[in-house]
Formats: C-alpha cells, sequence, structure tokens
C-alpha cells in the first residue's frame, strides 16, 4: 500500500511519485504599511490644503501687503503653476533616486517654504516663495502612488489607492474653510499668515512617520530628458501664465498663447515616442499615451478640477468683493460643500463604487450639475446686495457631487498602470489636475472679476461665471465617457477586494 502526505497546496503525493517543487514564496506584506499611508496621505492633504487655502484669504493679504488687484489671483497660480510645471520631472527623480528620499526632501523644503510664505514683507516677495513653495510640492506628490505600489499588493492595493481621492478631493474643499477661520481668528495676530504656518505641524508629523516608509525605484532607472522637460514646461507655461494674468477674463492675445502652448505640447508628445522609438529614455512613458483610458482620464482631470476650483472662487469673489462679508463668511458657505463632499467620498469609497463601478463617476458628473444650476438659481433670485440664502444649499449638492466623482476617478485611471509607468502617471495626473485648478481660477474667476470691475451686480456677474463653469463641467461628459468605457460601450470593470462591504 502506498504512502501518501500532504503537500504545501492541501493535495497528496505518493513517496512513488515526487510531488512537483513549490513554486515562489508568497510576498509578505510590508508590515509598516498602514501607519506609512497615514503619512502619504497626511502629504497629499497638506499640498491641497494649500493650494486652496489662499483663495479665502487673497483679499485680506491684499489688504494688507497692498500691490495691484491683479495679485490676487497670482497668489494661488503662482504655487498650482510651479506645482504643475515640476511634476513630471519630480516624478522621474523618484524613479532614478528613490521616492522616499525625494518625499522626504520635498515635505523639508515645503516647511521651509511655508514659513518664508509667513513672514513675506511685500505682495512680490510673497508671490515668489509661493513659487518656490509649488516646486517643492510638486517633490512631493508624484513619489505618493509609487511608494503605495510599493507597500500594498492584492486586494489591499486598490483599498490603498481608493482613499487618495476622498483625501484629495476633501482636503482641497476643507482649505478655503480653514482659511476662512485662522484669518477672521487672528491667532497671536499673525492674520493671513497663520494659513501658511499651520504647514509648519503638518510638515513636522510628516517626516516623523516617513522613515516607515519603503524605499522604492523604479525597475529600470530612467535617465532625464532635458529636451522633453524644457518642451513640456514651456508649452505648460504658455498655456497657463497668459490665461492667469490680469484681473479679467483672458482676451485674444492671452488666447493666442494659449493655443501656442498646446501645439508646443503636441510637439512635446512626439519627441517623447521618438525618444523612446530611439532607445533614449523619454520623460514620459509613451505607452501610457497609448489607447484612450489614460489620455482620457488627463483631459477629465483638467476639465472636471477646473470647474472645482472655479466654482469655489467664485462664491469667495462674490461674497468677499460683491457684498463685503469677511473670509470667515466666505469659509463658512463653502462647509456644506465640505460636508456634502465627506459624505459622499466615504459613501463612494465604501459602498457604491464596489457595487456600481464606474457609473458612480458619472453620477457625481450630474450631481455637480445639479449643484451649479441651484446655485445659479440661488444667485438670480436673492435680492441686490443680499447673500443668497439658497447658495449653501446649492453646494451641498455641489459637494456631493464631487465626492462621488473623486473616488472612482483615481481608482480607475490608476488600474492599468504598470510598475515602470507610476512616476509618470503619478506626475501626468496631478499636473492635469493643478492645470485644470490654475485655468479654473483664471478663466472662472476672471469672468466674475470682468462683471465687478465694470460696475456689473454681484448677482449676474456670478451667474455668468457659474455659466462658465457649466460649459466646463458638460465638457467632462464625453471624456468621462471615453475613460470608462471599453471600445464596444461597456462600462469598465472597476478593481473590488476580498472585504468588499
Amino acid at each position: 500500500m502506498t504512502e501518501h502526505a500532504t503537500t504545501p497546496a492541501g493535495g497528496t503525493a505518493t513517496h512513488d511519485t515526487p510531488a512537483a517543487p513549490p513554486g515562489p514564496p508568497a510576498p509578505v506584506a510590508y508590515r509598516r504599511r498602514w501607519t506609512a499611508l497615514i503619512a502619504l496621505l497626511t502629504a497629499e492633504a497638506m499640498n491641497l490644503l494649500d493650494a486652496t487655502i489662499v483663495q479665502v484669504a487673497g483679499p485680506v493679504i491684499h489688504a494688507d501687503l497692498g500691490g495691484p488687484a491683479a495679485a490676487i489671483p497670482w497668489y494661488s497660480a503662482a504655487y498650482t503653476l510651479t506645482f504643475a510645471l515640476g511634476l513630471l520631472i519630480a516624478a522621474r527623480l523618484g524613479d532614478i533616486a528613490g521616492r522616499r528620499r525625494v518625499f522626504r526632501i520635498g515635505v523639508t523644503a515645503f516647511a521651509l517654504t511655508s514659513l518664508a510664505c509667513a513672514l513675506a514683507p511685500t505682495a512680490g516677495v510673497l508671490i515668489g516663495v509661493r513659487a518656490a513653495q509649488g516646486a517643492a510640492a510638486a517633490l512631493i506628490i508624484p513619489q505618493t502612488f509609487g511608494l503605495i505600489r510599493a507597500m500594498f499588493d492584492g486586494p489591499e492595493l486598490p483599498k490603498a489607492l481608493g482613499t487618495i481621492g476622498p483625501v484629495m478631493g476633501l482636503s482641497a474643499v476643507l482649505g478655503p474653510v480653514l482659511g476662512g477661520v485662522l484669518t477672521h481668528a487672528d491667532l497671536f495676530g499673525t492674520s493671513w499668515r497663520a494659513v501658511f504656518l499651520v504647514n509648519l505641524p503638518l510638515a513636522a508629523a510628516v517626516l516623523a512617520i516617513a522613515p516607515r516608509l519603503r524605499e522604492d525605484r523604479a525597475p529600470v532607472p530612467p535617465r532625464l530628458d532635458p529636451t522633453g522637460t524644457a518642451l513640456a514646461m514651456v508649452g505648460i507655461a504658455l498655456l497657463v501664465c497668459p490665461l492667469t494674468a490680469g484681473t479679467g477674463a483672458p482676451g485674444p492675445g492671452a488666447w493666442a498663447a494659449a493655443a501656442l502652448g498646446a501645439l508646443v505640447l503636441i510637439v512635446f508628445t512626439a519627441h517623447q515616442r521618438r525618444a523612446a522609438a530611439a532607445g533614449r529614455t523619454p520623460l514620459v512613458e509613451p505607452s501610457l499615451l497609448r489607447g484612450r483610458v489614460f489620455p482620457a482620464a488627463l483631459a477629465t482631470s483638467t476639465l472636471f478640477f477646473a470647474v472645482m476650483n472655479g466654482v469655489m472662487i467664485t462664491v469667495v469673489l462674490h461674497l468677499e468683493l460683491g457684498l463685503g462679508n469677511g473670509p470667515l463668511a466666505a469659509g463658512l458657505t463653502l462647509l456644506p460643500w465640505s460636508a456634502g463632499l465627506a459624505v459622499a467620498s466615504w459613501a463612494a469609497g465604501s459602498r457604491l463604487l464596489p457595487r456600481y463601478g464606474t457609473r458612480v463617476l458619472h453620477a457625481g458628473i450630474g450631481c455637480l450639475a445639479a449643484g451649479i444650476a441651484a446655485a445659479a438659481l440661488a444667485y438670480r433670485v436673492a435680492p441686490a446686495g443680499h447673500y443668497p440664502l439658497g447658495l449653501p444649499f446649492a453646494l451641498a449638492l455641489a459637494g456631493l457631487g464631487v465626492g462621488l466623482f473623486t473616488a472612482p476617478f483615481f481608482t480607475t485611471a490608476l488600474r492599468h498602470v504598470s510598475p515602470q509607468e507610476t512616476g509618470s502617471a503619478a506626475g501626468l495626473l496631478n499636473a492635469a489636475q493643478q492645470l485644470g485648478g490654475t485655468l479654473g481660477v483664471a478663466v472662472v474667476g476672471g469672468i466674475y472679476l470682468t462683471g465687478h470691475g465694470s460696475g456689473q451686480a454681484a448677482g449676474p456677474s456670478a451667474q455668468h461665471a457659474l455659466a462658465a463653469a457649466a460649459a466646463l463641467l458638460a465638457a467632462t461628459v464625453p471624456t468621462a465617457y471615453a475613460m470608462t468605457t471599453h471600445r464596444h460601450g461597456r462600462t469598465a470593470p472597476t478593481p473590488t477586494t476580498d472585504e468588499t462591504p
């Protein structure tokens, strides 16, 4: 009688027939991964808070430091522009030098530039230091995606990536609320300077946890691409700077420069493909631009975050410049937006996305559209010079839409990205978001400032700005459809986990 022995797979093998050799051992989960994730999410939140917190404080900064009114948009735009310019090369630096190392350098630089912003004596100095702060943020953000992928595997990976969307969306909206509270509180006489000082304890906490991160590099370390970097920076600068300059809606010259910038970016794309075909290392992995999912995700990110930032700056400018309210009123008015976003982000990430997939993303766009329409109605029915009473309810509806969108968007955009493409994907996706935010402030906010500067009543100026935001949101419908569907029109599957509630 032949004896049997249990194999590692749970079957049996006889002594007459040798068992098959065991396969490679299952990867051991990185034991510090969840604590390390806190550092990454805090860094994401810190960056996005700083990208939006100045919107509410901008008029107060202008009143304190003086300078032309045209400087107000640049308190935000200088940060987001250099952030977008630096993202692509910063992502490559993480691939080459190690993502944990670049992440820690970026957080340290961000803390130092935040302190410099708080001490700025003039508007010009503040704008310059804000640009340096944006460059420091560019070192941080692209590394988070790669570090998460290095520490999480299997069913935990989509869960970890799914936390980024809600954190990013919520932080971006909480910025104006926190900016209004801190500026109004005037802690120790700091006034608007407190909106930058708040970064110091956050950065200290991130640096304290950062040693728990696992170091990670690209499997094949790339080389830098100076020509591609120059083309990308020139194209982005031409696209954004003319649209942001001035205190009103962009003129024909600005749009012509933006068109030239778009042409330069097309040349950049062709250069990247030629570099890859010649065996050189491109700045961006050309494989990301094949097919339609990731390019459509870039377009969707640009348009959606333009709408999100455009609506916020419109509300702030209407309340502070149009009605003469303080930053606290503006911040509290945006609180329902934040609450709606928080609730929808949690529901989308934990309940709706595993069950309904990318249909949640489209529902978010529809909900945001309804919120914008309701806000425009609130402005229309409010008596001239009076606070629109229906605005907080409309913003709560719009916030629900943003929350429903963010959780499935980042999961869908990154689900097919390979380890070699991680740095490029993170840089491109974040650059698109920052460009969208900058353009939203410039275009939608500029439309409001044009009406305000011409003596138009505050309510109609806000309605015109929201109409522009609605047009941008309508343009996200085809791009979102392209990124979430297969060629035959079926909704693309969304990864689920074994622990789906």
